[in-house]
């Protein structure tokens, strides 16, 4: 899937992009003026909000997203947000899932660049950035907004006026790692430095982006996974690496998957090209120069591969391909080396 839409029918082109504040790359909600109904936690939850009709807490009705008492005074409501990862926005994704007569009638958004440790204080008294100016919220659905700025941002104020309920608040962009971090021998598709997963065939069962998360796999449900592959062929998937290097060893980590791991593996690397490509130009192009850098590979369920002598790197690459035979699920994907 490399097109996605919104429900008014326009393409939304940045929602190929990494979430930065979602809980997988570890992003956190460190304040929020009320969440008396529901906790403020809840936005950035990985999973899709649902809605139980009869479930209550002692607050009021249960719902899945951060949600705050009816303002009586003058004012309105904020979160503050620290990314999981810092980095430039092109876009957020305000969803009211399921909040009708309850959401907020506007937002807005501020960002900032701090230390991650920042105290709370410190934050209230920042230098916040404008980049999304107050704007109309709809209920129950997607509000997408594109961000224009690409200044590197670490947190953001989440305003919303004058209160209500938000079931997820998704910030879409690129990584924008300390140069001191991408020196000497560093995990070359870490979403973390600035890797990206460009596309894949298929992503039936788990979404793409999975691969290269920081951390191990906590379920099955973590990893990129196709569908059972009921004809000809193979899956793949293909990483744009966060920049031009040599490649020294690779994991590939079945963790989790045990009747529905792939029984074999291979990996290329794409000669000649470190400029920006899009998805269809590998799924479109027939001139694409692929080197094996590792042949069709036995896999075992549930482990952590490890190959280095098996591998035949002999010139630098930016991008990368892991074929998997026939499907299944890979929990994650590690590529070691040095940037040229």
């Amino acid at each position: 899937m490399d097109t996605v839409v919104s429900q008014a029918g326009s393409r939304v082109p940045y929602l190929e992009m990494i979430d930065l504040a979602g809980e997988k790359v570890g992003g956190t909600v460190l304040y929020a003026t009320d969440d008396f109904f529901a906790p403020k936690e809840n936005m950035l939850k990985a999973a899709t909000p649902i809605f139980i009709h009869d479930k209550y807490t002692e607050f009021g009705k249960w719902m899945d997203g951060w949600e705050s008492r009816r303002k009586r005074v003058t004012g309105h409501d904020h979160a503050i947000i620290r990314l999981g990862i810092p980095g430039e926005i092109h876009g957020v994704d305000i969803d009211t899932s399921f909040f009708t007569g309850n959401y907020p009638e506007y937002a807005s958004l501020e960002a900032a660049e701090l230390s991650k440790d920042a105290s709370v204080d410190e934050l209230h008294k920042a230098n916040w950035t404008p980049i999304l100016h107050k704007s109309s919220l709809q209920g129950g659905t997607h509000n997408y907004f594109p961000i224009s700025s690409r200044a590197r941002w670490t947190h953001l104020r989440f305003h919303i006026y004058p209160d209500g309920g938000v079931a997820r608040f998704r910030v879409y962009g690129k990584v924008k790692p300390p140069a001191e971090k991408l020196k000497g021998v560093i995990d070359l598709a870490a979403a973390e430095n600035g890797a990206q997963v460009v596309t894949a065939n298929d992503m039936y069962f788990g979404p793409k982006d999975n691969l290269i998360l920081p951390g191990l796999a906590k379920t099955m449900g973590e990893g990129w996974e196709t569908r059972r592959k009921r004809g000809p062929g193979n899956d793949w998937i293909i990483v744009k690496l966060c920049g031009t290097g040599k490649i020294s060893k690779i994991e590939v980590d079945t963790n989790h998957y045990k009747g529905n791991y792939p029984d074999r593996c291979s990996i290329d690397i794409l000669k000649g090209r470190s400029d920006e490509m899009l998805p269809c130009d590998f799924r479109d192009s027939k001139n694409l120069e692929w080197i094996s850098i590792l042949p069709e590979t036995k896999l075992q369920a549930h482990t952590q591969h490890y190959f280095e002598k098996e591998l035949k790197v002999n010139e630098t690459c930016t991008y990368l391909r892991l074929n998997i035979f026939p499907d299944g699920g890979i929990s994650r994907l590690r590529v070691w080396g040095t940037l040229s």
